[in-house]
């Protein structure tokens, strides 16, 4: 199955949890077991696992990037936007998850996050599921 998600940001760095959204596509694709593969087709967003519990992680998360990759340092690229490049990078464009009885198997606390670091946008998010 192979799904297409619109994902639309209202900051320039932001964290949105799509667990849930995920997790629809999954019970509206009837599947069951495997594994669901999702897929950030840009160069300044990405996705995560991290704690969907406090939305402090979220904040937390963002402003340590922020000192990682300072907005107010010399970059090279032209676009003003190199440090949300870095970013998603650092984070990563992709994440595999395993499906069990239908359910996706996260801990606890943990969640699926779109990032955003050159907002606010529409972005695609693709979903493509194994079994």
């Amino acid at each position: 199955m192979f799904k297409e998600l619109s994902i639309s940001s209202s900051k320039k760095s932001e964290f949105i949890d799509i667990t849930k959204r995920v997790q629809k596509v999954l019970q509206d694709g009837k599947v069951k077991e495997g594994t669901v593969i999702l897929f950030v087709p840009h160069t300044t967003a990405a996705v995560t696992i991290n704690e969907n519990a406090d939305p402090d992680v979220q904040s937390d998360m963002i402003q340590a990037l922020n000192r990682m990759v300072p907005e107010n340092k010399q970059y090279d690229h032209m676009e003003g936007n190199s440090p949300a490049h870095v970013k998603a990078s650092v984070l990563g464009m992709s994440e595999i998850i395993l499906v069990h009885k239908g359910e996706l198997l996260l801990g606890t606390w943990q969640g699926i996050f779109f990032c955003e670091f050159d907002g606010p946008r529409t972005r695609k998010l693709l979903i493509r599921t194994a079994q």
